[in-house]
């Protein structure tokens, strides 16, 4: 007769004692052993609080760097946006910084700034200039002459007519810009992890790096896929801000 073992609570995984599926095991959630969402979805769970952290590193580099871009690229669009040369020769200078490749800006950088964040946010703030500049000067020269001829008549100086009529006339053309470095800085600060920087391209290097190894692909992949979550993420939260700021006439 057949002898009936029963095992033992440590014998049991916990999803069948609680009666319950474990998100730690991707078998309890339906993804079949041997699949490459299997392995991915392990490693996700196994690496969480490193990819929250490096996650959070990522978003913070970014909109620090789009943040201080923004006020660099308003303030140039500010002083060039009425002269035809001036606002030439600024978005040529802008549009010269995004053709240096990644890699040979970083090269270039850590000789002078060393390893981690410096070089990282001062490239990714070199690279966020153009689209910002650009529409800086696009909006700010689209505002009707008239406008602000009515503003003057009023009593309103220079300078409370650029902060009150035409900044405003523009935000929506610069949010627009800031929205377009901030997808691109999502991308370009994964290359970041050739100077030590901060964020999920060390995720997205050590994976391509144990090419070969079971958690070479896992790697590689959660990291880029964070990034392209995160980057949809950070633009809702751009647009949800456009809606909030801009006045209902102007949005409309």
């Amino acid at each position: 007769m057949a002898a009936n073992y029963a095992k033992s609570p440590a014998e049991v995984p916990k999803s069948h004692i609680s009666g319950k599926p474990s998100l730690h095991c991707a078998a309890d959630v339906g993804l079949p052993e041997g699949t490459i969402l299997h392995t991915l979805w392990t490693y996700v769970v196994d690496h969480r609080t490193q990819l929250l952290t490096d996650s959070y590193l990522h978003v913070s580099a970014v909109v620090q760097s789009v943040l201080i871009a923004t006020v660099a690229a308003v303030l140039v669009g500010i002083v060039v946006h009425r002269s035809p040369w001036g606002s030439a020769l600024a978005t040529a200078a802008a549009s010269i910084i995004l053709t240096v490749p990644s890699f040979a800006l970083l090269g270039l950088l850590i000789p002078v700034l060393g390893l981690g964040v410096r070089p990282t946010v001062t490239a990714l703030v070199l690279y966020a200039l153009l689209p910002i500049l650009r529409n800086t000067i696009v909006g700010l020269a689209g505002v009707d002459p008239a406008v602000a001829d009515a503003a003057r008549g009023v009593g309103m100086n220079r300078l409370r007519v650029l902060t009150g009529i035409e900044l405003p006339l523009a935000w929506p053309a610069i949010l627009a810009g800031m929205r377009v470095s901030a997808m691109m800085s999502m991308g370009i600060l994964a290359m970041a992890a050739y100077a030590k920087g901060p964020g999920l391209g060390n995720i997205i290097f050590s994976g391509l790096a144990r090419l070969g190894s079971p958690t070479a692909v896992p790697m590689a992949l959660s990291g880029t896929l964070l990034i392209i979550v995160l980057a949809l993420l950070l633009d809702a939260v751009f647009a949800l801000i456009g809606r909030l700021t801009t006045p209902r006439g102007i949005r409309d």
